[in-house]
This record gives C-alpha cells, structure tokens and sequence, in this order.
C-alpha cells in the first residue's frame, strides 16, 4: 500500500505539473492569436485576456489525453533512472502491479473531468463564443431548446428578431407555427408575426398564412392587425449558421444532455451527434485509462537498455494515433455509419486490449 501510494503521489505531481506548463503555453499562444483576431475591433486588453480565460477551460479539457500519456513517460522514465523499478522488480513486484497506483489515479482524474470539469467547460466555451461574436460584430445568433418549443434570434441592421417554433425539420430551415417579435434598432419591440410555417430562403425567412400586429407605442395593434398569406422577414441566417451555432454538443453540461437529446427528438431534430457526444464522454475515463497503458508499455525499462528516446517518441506517437482513430470513430458515429455505442466503447476497449497486450509482451517476452 505504502508503494501504491508512493507511485501515486508521483504521477499526480507529474500530471498537474504538466497540466500547468500545457495551460500556460496555451493561454499564452491563444492571446497571440486573439490580439491579432481582434485587433480591428474596439476590444479593450483586459477583454481579451477574459476571453483567453473563458477559452482555456476548453483547450486543457481536450488535450487532457496528451497530458495523460507525458506524464505517465516522466514517471517511468524517472523511476528507471534512479533504478527504483529495477528495486520494485528485485522486490518480487511485476510491472503491471506497479501500475495499478497510476492506473487508479487516471481513472479517478477522468471521473472528475466528466463529472466536474465538462460543466465548467460547457459554460465557459459557451460565455466566450457569445462576448467573442459580441466583441467581432456586435451581437451573436442565438438558438436553443425548452420544453416550450425551438428559439432563435437573429439580428442585422434593423434590429434583432426573437423567433419560437412548435417545431422544426432536422436542419432547422423551417419551422412550425411560428412566433415572431421584432426589436427596432435602439428600442423595444415594434411588431409581432404569427404564421404557420416559416422556410428559410436566401437571405430571408418565408411565411406563410401570417398575421402581423404592429407594436408601436400609441398604436391598437388588434385594430390595426394583418393577414398575409405569404411574406418576407429578412435574415442573415444560413442553413451552416443556425447549425455552427445549435449543434455543439460540448456546450451542453454532461448532466443536462440526456434531457436536451430528449428535447432535440420532440422538436424533429436528429439527437444522434449529442448522443455519440454523450458515451463518448462517458467513456472518457477508460481512454485515459489507455494512455497511461500505452505509455507505460514502452518506457516501463531500464535506461541502460538504450533507444530511449525512440522508446518515448513510439509511445506519444501511438497515443496520438489511437486519439485520431477515436476521433475517427466519432465522426462515423455522429453520420451514422456505425451504432453509437460502437463509436463511444470500442476504441477505449481495443486501446487497453492493445497496451495489455504489448506490456505482457515487455514484461514476459
């Protein structure tokens, strides 16, 4: 127990030690970049070190695998330095319990990323995306889901438009018994439409069978209400931008997606890309799991064997292949080409199958 807890203590001061130079090197590349984004936007330096705050979240969350796998290298490596594997060996220890400590460590770093990490990252990623469009043009497009229906809102230059559906098509380019509620410029609402259907053209949303109540202030809207059979509500929205900003399963908190792909079904959209979204993160441990695993499998040696570096550069570059193919994985997933479980399960499994099979190959010859 006391050895477990010695190599446990290690590998967690490896990982948040690698964890902190990742999250400095990152937040520092990704200020670069933002100052130049923005640099023909009125954005003050201390927004664009808030967006770089709101951002970092998001890119330590996806690189966690990477950290994982440096530092699982470090710690053996450092433990076949000082020959304190070679004592572990002598001791009658073999390699693999050696690794249960870290193995323990990794999966219990998983249960918290999903658990607790995921949350924070769906609503800081979401918070940027919406003071970055701010701080680029202005105002954003925004489109979300309750139990009351599909909502969107649009701006442009004369002014914002709130719009509610009862229902959509799966690509969100026309809806159902429409709500409408114009926002002049400067002020507050000036007209209200309701109409049975609404089609996205180019350029503008088509309805159809309308009624129009204006709003203005001093005006009876009832006595002064219209009927349209068709008519035409400028948009700047396009079928890629009501998806780019509806469909990112990761700005979604891990605890409210089986409630919002529930919401996602009633409303007529396909809930299949939050679903994969979903077992993938749920299978998160278990790939982490891998890369210590796959790490371990080729720097579990002692040095005077040689070939160290080509040792270590195999193994960042196996974890770095079986993260593509995860990724790969998805993708197929999220077309339907293969089941969902299929594309969240299999490649964490086949990974620990595979770095099993190359340690008891290491270890045992």
């Amino acid at each position: 127990m006391i050895l477990n807890l010695y190599f446990a203590r290690r590998f967690l001061r490896m990982f948040l030690g690698l964890l902190l130079v990742f999250l400095l090197m990152s937040m520092l590349i990704d200020l670069v970049e933002h100052l130049r984004r923005l640099a023909a936007t009125d954005a003050t330096f201390s927004q664009v070190v808030g967006l770089v705050l709101l951002n970092a979240p998001q890119a330590i969350y996806t690189i966690l695998p990477l950290v994982i796998i440096l530092a699982t290298v470090t710690l053996f490596l450092g433990l076949a330095r000082s020959s304190e594997l070679v004592v572990v060996r002598a001791s009658g220890r073999s390699a693999l319990r050696a690794l249960v400590s870290p193995v323990i460590m990794t999966f219990l770093l998983g249960l918290i990323a999903v658990a607790t990490v995921n949350p924070i990252v769906a609503a800081t990623s979401k918070r940027y995306t919406v003071l970055l469009e701010t701080y680029r043009s202005g105002g954003v497009d925004v489109v979300s889901l309750s139990a009351e229906g599909f909502w969107l809102r649009q701006g442009g230059v004369d002014g914002q438009t709130v719009i509610r559906a009862a229902r959509a098509n799966p690509q969100a380019t026309e809806l159902y018994d429409v709500t409408m509620i114009g926002y002049a410029p400067g002020g507050g609402p000036d007209r209200r439409i309701e109409a049975r259907t609404a089609r996205l053209i180019d350029g503008a949303w088509e309805l159809t069978d309308a009624r129009i109540w204006p709003l203005d202030q001093g005006v009876n809207p009832e006595a002064r209400t219209e009927r349209r059979e068709r008519i035409e509500v400028p948009s700047t929205l396009t079928e890629a931008r009501i998806r780019d900003t509806f469909g990112e399963p990761s700005a979604i908190p891990i605890w409210d997606l089986p409630t919002y792909i529930g919401l996602l079904s009633e409303a007529g959209f396909s809930a299949r890309r939050h679903a994969v979204w979903l077992q993938m993160e749920l299978s998160q441990p278990l790939f982490l799991v891998a890369m210590v695993l796959v790490g371990a499998a080729f720097t579990m040696r002692h040095v005077r064997f040689g070939k160290t570096g080509i040792s270590v550069l195999a193994a960042i570059m196996l974890g770095f292949g079986l993260y593509y193919v995860r990724n790969f994985v998805q993708i197929l997933g999220e077309s339907g080409q293969i089941p969902v479980a299929l594309a969240a399960w299999a490649t964490p499994v086949a990974s620990i199958l595979l770095a099993l099979g190359l340690l008891l190959h290491m270890e045992d010859g």
